[in-house]
C-alpha cells in the first residue's frame, strides 16, 4: 500500500524587521565610512546606497537628507562605543568620592574619543552642518551633547551637596568652562588634545570651585 507523499511544510515570511535592521546597519556603516574616507562634502545619499548595497529610496523612506542618516549613524557608534565599555548610553559619571578623579577619567575619555578617526570625523561633519542646519543641530545638541553636559553637572552637583565644592558656585558654568576650551582646541586645531591637558583644565576649573574658607 503506497503511502501518501507528506505536503511541504509552507516557507516561514520574510522576517521584515530582521531584513530593515540589517538596511539599517548597512547604511549607517556606509555613511560614516564614506565620510571619514572622502568627507562630508563629498558624501551623497547615492553614494551611501551605493556602498550599503540598497535603493536610494530606501533611504529617503527612513531620513530626509544626508546630514540625518549621518547624524543616526554617529548616535549609534556612539551607543556601541558604551555598550562595548560595558556601559549603556545612559550612564552617569561614577562617584568614587573623588570629584577631580571622576572629571579626569570622563574627560580623558572623551579626549580619546575626539582623538578616533571614527568619531572625529562624522562628529566634524555633523558640526559644520548644524551651523548651516539649526534644526540638525539643535537635535544633535538636544541627542547627544545635553545629556553628557548633564551628566558633568549631576556630578558637580553631588560634589557641592558633599560640600567639596563652594555652595555659590553654578554647575552648569563650571562645566562649560571644563569642556569649552576642550571643544575649542580640538575645533581650532590649535594644541594637540592629551590628556595632561584634560587633567590641566579639571585642576584649574576646580581651584575655582573649592569652598571658600
Amino acid at each position: 500500500m503506497t503511502e501518501p507523499a507528506s505536503t511541504p511544510a509552507p516557507k516561514a515570511a520574510p522576517d521584515a524587521s530582521r531584513r530593515s535592521e540589517r538596511s539599517r546597519r548597512a547604511i549607517f556603516d556606509a555613511a560614516l565610512a564614506l565620510v571619514a574616507e572622502n568627507g562630508y562634502a563629498k558624501t551623497t545619499v547615492e553614494g551611501i546606497a551605493a556602498r550599503a548595497g540598497v535603493g536610494k529610496q530606501t533611504i529617503y523612506r527612513w531620513w530626509p537628507s544626508r546630514a540625518a542618516v549621518l547624524l543616526d549613524a554617529f548616535l549609534d557608534l556612539q551607543a556601541r562605543a558604551q555598550e562595548a565599555m560595558g556601559a549603556d548610553a545612559g550612564s552617569e559619571i561614577p562617584d568614587t568620592g573623588d570629584l577631580a578623579a571622576d572629571l579626569k577619567r570622563v574627560l580623558r575619555a572623551t579626549v580619546d574619543e575626539m582623538n578616533d578617526p571614527a568619531f572625529e570625523a562624522p562628529t566634524r561633519a555633523l558640526a559644520a552642518e548644524g551651523i548651516v542646519d539649526p534644526d540638525l543641530g539643535a537635535r544633535f545638541t538636544e541627542a547627544l551633547l545635553e545629556p553628557q553636559l548633564q551628566y558633568y553637572v549631576r556630578r558637580i552637583e553631588a560634589a557641592r551637596e558633599a560640600g567639596d565644592v563652594d555652595p555659590g558656585a553654578d554647575p552648569r558654568l563650571a562645566v562649560e568652562l571644563l569642556v569649552g576650551p576642550l571643544h575649542h582646541r580640538w575645533i581650532h586645531r590649535t594644541l594637540p588634545l592629551t590628556h595632561a591637558y584634560a587633567d590641566a583644565l579639571v585642576d584649574h576649573v576646580l581651584r575655582g570651585l573649592a569652598p571658600r574658607t
